[in-house]
């Protein structure tokens, strides 16, 4: 285990049938980086917040929070307003009115989009980026939360540490066979768990994930799946997706689901209460 709780560990759950990685904490500690008050239980809040376009409501008087370690998958219909509010989340868009707060203190809506990625939230699109001309080791290495500027990087060596680490980051994302292979040249699926192995190098407290399944195979699908699930408890995630199967082996019996319309939360509750509600079969899952 690590003695550093800024780095994730990435070690898999023997309920999952996972083998202990060294450099990860364990699923009973959530990475929290020590700047982020979670204190209360919650990692991120959104509290009345509005975005609107050209007089088009995207995001009305929006409220939702995710608690330290949770797995909140986020559905609805196109146009509901689920991407605004990663945007809002991001920095990428800044909301009319309304509270951001990653924790307790950290006010989102104060702050670049830069700034917010290293508070320790990371965005996945649903289009995989990675450098494809560079193999997939060195996307890990490039990926690593590092000093950045030009100087340090032209010195920096990768220490034993750092190695072990990309390679415990391989291991979970099912790609140490493809470690010195152009990232390009991987399949769709494969790009996709390269990405959040990405991600996961920059050591977030939260990951936001928009679509990740989108354009998978069904075994791509439940691959993805199990690799989400091995992390849960590990950082907090929040999955944005329409694969209702996808979503199903996400939430499980017990998970937590919110389902948006319209720019607000529409319901809240396990998969199977929201099916059940009638406004949301009416909204979204009658049609």
């Amino acid at each position: 285990m690590s003695e550093n709780p800024m780095v994730p560990d990435l070690s898999l759950p023997e309920e999952h049938g996972g083998r202990a990685l060294s450099g990860v904490a364990s699923m009973s500690r959530a990475v929290t980086p020590d700047a982020i008050d979670v204190s209360h239980g919650a990692i991120l809040y959104l509290e009345d917040v509005t975005v609107s376009f050209d007089g088009f409501r995207a995001l009305n008087e929006l409220s939702l929070s995710i608690d330290v370690g949770e797995l909140r998958c986020i559905i609805g219909p196109n146009g509901a307003g689920k991407t605004t509010m990663m945007d809002v989340i991001t920095g990428k868009t800044a909301p009319d009115s309304g509270k951001v707060f990653l924790g307790q203190t950290i006010d989102l809506t104060r702050m670049n989009e830069p700034s917010i990625a290293r508070a320790g939230i990371g965005r996945k699109f649903q289009k995989p980026t990675v450098f494809e001309q560079h193999p997939v080791w060195e996307n890990l290495e490039l990926a690593m939360k590092t000093d950045k500027r030009w100087l340090a990087s032209l010195r920096a060596r990768l220490d034993g540490s750092a190695q072990a680490r990309i390679e415990e980051t391989l291991s979970l994302i099912r790609l140490e066979g493809e470690a010195l292979r152009p990232a390009g040249e991987l399949s769709h699926g494969q790009k996709q768990r390269l990405e959040i192995g990405m991600l996961l190098m920059q050591q977030p407290a939260l990951l936001l994930l928009d679509e990740p399944a989108a354009g998978m195979t069904d075994d791509e699908t439940m691959e993805l799946a199990s690799l989400l699930n091995h992390l849960r408890g590990t950082c907090s995630m929040m999955v944005v997706e329409h694969d209702m199967e996808f979503v199903a082996a996400l939430a499980g019996e017990t998970g937590k689901v919110t389902v948006m319309a319209e720019g607000r939360v529409l319901s809240d509750g396990t998969l199977d209460e929201v099916k059940r509600d009638s406004n949301v079969v009416e909204s979204y899952l009658g049609r």
